[in-house]
């Protein structure tokens, strides 16, 4: 008998994905299958040319609360031993964060609900996070003596500086949507009924700019963020002799003289 899907993926508009964790029972609580699900989908985006943009978001009340710890889940087979733990933090959630966080393409994350653990850093992993004004937000591992390894120790310093991070992680901080975004955590709020309608305004804004430009921007910046200023401007000459010549940095000076929106081929 076939499983169903944890997280669905489906191609809404020409040119954006979106893969929609898809467990409302479970606040979307990750398992085994779902991060072979969302890998699965992400290295289609990858694959794909014809597709610009991909929308991360989930269903119902939650958007992810972090793994599953539910006896039927998937992971008591790995986590018998230390060493099954580690082959299923690499595999399955590391294997996630890694897999979104490298993906050179915009990704835009619609949070519909409650984002915890390792589903705040799913979230963390996008470059533009929605937030509907109902949404959760924050670290609450260090509640039950566990710890943010699923790539939050990365991750949250990064987004919302040191102090605030270990702040959240040691007092396990829950926020609401508008704090969350004071934090740096949520990039806009929007009101519940507002979500998708926004999440999809700026996926087709996203969609219709220059890919190969926009995927140059955002390799030059993830990898800024770990490098020299020198290495920084290295890199941009690079993605300069890349981009430069290319038909759609043409197409965007034809159509600035010609006062028109350009048409990127993304060639």
């Amino acid at each position: 008998m076939t499983k169903a899907a944890h997280a669905r993926f489906d191609i809404p508009e020409a040119g954006i994905a979106r893969l929609t964790i898809d467990r409302p029972d479970r606040l979307g609580a990750y398992t085994p299958q779902m991060c072979a699900e969302i890998l699965d989908a992400v290295r289609t985006v990858r694959l794909d040319d014809a597709i610009r943009v991909l929308i991360l978001t989930g269903t119902g009340r939650g958007f992810c609360t972090g793994g599953d710890v539910s006896p039927d889940a998937g992971f008591d087979e790995h986590t018998r031993h230390q060493i099954g733990r580690a082959r299923e933090l690499r595999e399955d959630s590391h294997a996630v964060v890694a897999a979104l966080c490298k993906l050179d393409k915009p990704v835009l994350c619609a949070v519909n609900g409650i984002a915890v653990n390792g589903g705040l850093a799913f979230a963390l992993c996008c470059d533009i996070r929605i937030v509907a004004a109902s949404a959760r937000l924050g670290s609450t591992s260090t509640r039950t003596g566990l710890l943010p390894d699923e790539g939050g120790a990365w991750l949250f310093p990064r987004i919302m500086g040191y102090d605030k991070a270990y702040r959240m992680v040691a007092l396990s901080e829950l926020y609401d949507a508008q704090t969350a975004r004071e934090l740096g955590l949520a990039t806009e709020v929007v009101d519940d009924d507002e979500l998708e309608r926004r999440t999809l305004e700026l996926a087709r804004s996203l969609a219709a700019g220059p890919p190969l430009a926009l995927r140059a921007v955002k390799s030059m910046m993830r990898r800024a963020m770990e490098s020299t200023l020198d290495a920084s401007l290295g890199d941009a000459q690079q993605a300069v002799l890349w981009v430069g010549p290319s038909a759609d940095a043409q197409e965007g000076k034809a159509a600035f003289l010609e006062k028109r929106p350009p048409r990127f081929s993304g060639s």
